[in-house]
């Protein structure tokens, strides 16, 4: 469903992984690109510890100011795999092992020869009332209550999430972006540059700067969901760029 709105997110990444370290988190990245491509604006990213009452107070922190809000993590086989807990706490209800869960991982294991022990119907565990995420990685599914979508942590389960999860969502209008290379550096074009995008405030004008080793220069990438307010920006970002130039040949 695509709308002219503005559609927000935010990111909730959970474990004492990658806090530590041990950990290199690859699902930000993926779900800021997936967003961005479906027009849903991600605001904000936080990552917290396996620690329940810091799960639950992050997440009724960001499920109220935002559209959607997407996990990542704990919601394995282990003793630490507490995100079901937090979220069934965060929303005031209890957290069961859900029926239709049970019933394929216990299809799943049985068609793989293995026990389906306590500790792997722990993946079967989610608040009461929860939708399901298909997984068609590795079964067990992640969920959805309310604006919380909640997926495993493992990237390459985390993305077929995701895709499944992707075209059930309202999609708001989608950001267009230009580059815009700049011969000078930020120190040469910051004050203009502040200026244009004054000048422009339903734009985004991100300023990027570049070493090749002998000299600085700058790509500037102005975003916008209108195209005549895109191409408006792009035309000052330019005229902005020429009388810097006149201005270092008179000098």
């Amino acid at each position: 469903m695509t709308s002219e709105k503005i559609v927000t997110a935010a990111m909730l990444a959970i474990g004492d992984e990658l806090l530590s370290g041990r950990t290199k988190d690859k699902n930000i990245g993926h779900l800021a690109d997936m967003l961005t491509l479906a027009g849903i604006d991600l605001k904000e990213v936080r990552i917290v510890a396996d620690d329940e009452p810091a799960i639950v107070a992050a997440l009724n922190g960001l499920r109220g100011q935002y559209d959607y809000v997407f996990t990542s993590g704990g919601i394995g086989p282990t003793h630490d795999d507490i995100t079901a807990d937090a979220v069934s706490r965060a929303f005031g209800v209890e957290c069961i092992h859900d029926p239709d869960a049970m019933a394929l991982l216990g299809a799943m294991y049985e068609r793989r020869g293995m026990e389906f022990t306590e500790a792997r119907r722990r993946m079967a565990r989610m608040p009461n009332g929860a939708r399901h995420i298909p997984n068609a990685v590795s079964t067990a599914p992640g969920f959805i209550i309310g604006n919380v979508h909640v997926m495993a942590g493992v990237p390459q389960v985390f993305q077929a999430m995701l895709d499944a999860l992707l075209p059930q969502l309202e999609s708001g209008a989608i950001v267009q972006s230009r580059t815009v290379r700049s011969p000078f550096g930020e120190g040469d074009i910051g004050g203009p540059l502040g200026e244009v995008q004054k000048a422009h405030p339903l734009t985004s004008i991100g300023s990027y700067p570049k070493f090749d080793g002998k000299s600085f220069s700058t790509d500037l990438v102005i975003r916008a969901r209108d195209e005549a307010l895109l191409d408006a920006a792009e035309a000052d970002v330019k005229a902005m760029i020429e009388t810097i130039a006149t201005a270092k040949k008179g000098a």
